[in-house]
C-alpha cells in the first residue's frame, strides 16, 4: 500500500473506531446480552476502571489488572453469591499494569517492563506490602507491550512479549514470543515462538497442555488474516509470524519465508480481527455437562474492520482434546456499529459462575446457569 492510500485508509479507520468506541466510558447494559437458554448475566462489580486481566485468590477474592489506568484491583464478594462485591485498589500508579497472577499467597503484576510480586496478599487488602521485584529487564516497546501473565502447572511464570510492530521481523528473539520462567524470574527462556501477540493462555485440566490465543496482523483486509486459538504440548513450536498466517499463507511482506521447516497451523482459526484476548478452560461445577472442559474466549473486538466484528464470548469445543467447532456464547456488547462494551478475560468461579470484564464499560459480569 502506498504511503498516500494508507493515511486515507487510516483516517477512514479512525473514524470507524470512533463510532465504534466512543468516547470516554460506557455504562454496562447487560439487558443487551444474549445468551443459550438457561443462562443469565449479572453485573459482578462496577467502577472498575480499565478492568482487564482476572485472576482468583484466595476465598474468592478476585484480582484485576488494568492498562491505562494503572492500577490493580481486588474484588471481595462478601457472601459468596454475586449480590455484593466490594472494589478496594490494591495497587496504583503502575505502568499498565495488565496481568495479573496469583499463587501461594502472593499477587504477580506484570507491567511493560517489569513484574512484581506482593506477598501475603490477603492479610490485609486495603494496605499491601512493598512489591519485590521479580524481573525488571523485559522489552519496553508500547507497541504490544502490555502482559498476560499465568502460572503453569510446572510452577513456572508465563509471559508473552509482543511485536513492537504491526508486521516486523526483530532483532532481539525475546519479541513474538511466549517466555516462561522460574517464579523469582531466573532461568528466563523462550517456551514459543512467532507469536505476534497473546494477551491470554491456559493449560488443559486434563492433559496440562498449553493453549493461547494469538492476534493476527493488520492491513491485509477485512478477512485477512484470521485470529488463531493455538495449542502448544511442548517447548519450542514455531507459529509463523511474521512470515505466516492461517495455514501457512505466506505474509506479503516476507515472501521468501527463512524457516528451517513449515511452523505450527492453528489449532483453530478465529474471526478475522476479533482479537481473542483471555481464554479458560470451564472446569466448573455449575454449567451444563456439555461445557465442561471446553475453552472459552473473550473477543474484545475490532477497531479496523469496515464491519466491526468480535465484542462477544465465543466458544470453541473440543472432542478428545481437538477443536471441533467455534460459536458465538454470549453476544450484545456491539449493537450494529456501536460497541458498548470490549470483553477482555473470563476467569471461573469456585461455584462454577463464569467472569467476564470489559474494559470499555469498566465492570466485571457474571455469568450463571440456572434451570428453570
Amino acid at each position: 500500500m502506498k504511503n498516500g492510500h494508507r493515511i486515507v485508509a487510516m483516517i477512514t479507520v479512525l473514524t470507524l473506531v470512533i463510532a465504534v468506541a466512543g468516547c470516554g466510558s460506557a455504562q454496562p447494559k447487560t439487558a443487551e446480552i444474549s445468551l443459550p437458554t438457561g443462562f443469565q448475566i449479572s453485573i459482578y462489580a462496577s467502577g472498575i476502571e480499565g478492568a482487564r486481566s482476572l485472576t482468583l485468590g484466595e476465598n474468592g477474592v478476585v484480582f484485576v489488572g488494568s492498562r491505562d489506568a494503572g492500577r490493580v484491583y481486588a474484588l471481595v464478594d462478601e457472601k459468596g453469591d454475586g449480590a455484593k462485591v466490594s472494589v478496594i485498589t490494591v495497587a496504583s500508579n503502575l505502568d499498565t499494569p495488565n496481568g495479573v497472577a496469583f499463587y501461594k499467597g502472593s499477587l504477580y503484576v506484570a507491567e511493560v517492563s517489569r513484574i512484581l510480586r506482593y506477598d501475603h496478599i490477603m492479610r490485609n487488602l486495603s494496605q499491601p506490602p512493598e512489591p519485590v521485584v521479580v524481573v525488571d529487564n523485559l522489552p519496553r516497546e508500547r507497541h504490544h507491550g502490555w502482559k498476560f501473565i499465568a502460572i503453569g502447572p510446572d510452577e513456572k511464570l508465563y509471559v508473552p512479549i509482543g511485536a513492537p510492530c504491526n508486521i516486523c521481523k526483530s532483532e532481539d528473539e525475546r519479541f513474538a514470543s511466549i517466555m516462561r520462567m522460574n517464579l523469582d524470574g531466573s532461568e528466563m527462556e523462550i517456551f514459543a515462538r512467532g507469536v505476534r501477540n497473546a494477551v491470554g493462555f491456559a493449560w488443559d485440566p486434563i492433559t496440562r497442555e498449553f493453549w493461547f490465543t494469538d492476534n493476527g496482523r493488520d492491513w491485509l483486509g477485512d478477512n485477512l488474516p484470521p485470529d488463531e486459538l493455538n495449542h502448544a504440548p511442548i517447548p519450542g513450536m514455531h507459529f509463523g509470524y511474521p512470515y505466516y498466517y492461517g495455514d501457512n499463507a505466506v505474509d506479503p511482506e516476507f515472501k521468501e519465508p527463512s524457516l528451517n521447516s513449515p511452523p505450527s497451523l492453528p489449532a483453530m482459526k478465529l474471526g478475522a480481527h476479533v482479537a481473542p484476548l483471555g481464554m479458560r478452560f470451564y472446569t466448573g461445577p455449575m454449567f451444563p455437562s456439555e461445557y465442561r472442559n471446553q475453552i472459552f474466549i473473550a473477543e474484545h473486538g475490532s477497531w479496523n474492520r469496515t464491519s466491526p466484528t468480535g465484542y462477544r464470548i465465543s466458544l470453541v469445543r473440543l472432542q478428545e482434546g481437538k477443536p471441533m467447532s467455534y460459536e458465538v456464547f454470549a453476544q450484545g456488547w456491539l449493537q450494529s456499529v456501536s460497541a458498548w462494551g470490549r470483553p477482555v478475560d473470563v476467569l471461573v468461579m469456585p461455584d462454577g459462575a463464569l467472569l467476564v470484564s470489559d474494559d470499555r464499560a469498566n465492570a466485571v459480569y457474571r455469568i450463571s446457569y440456572q434451570t428453570r
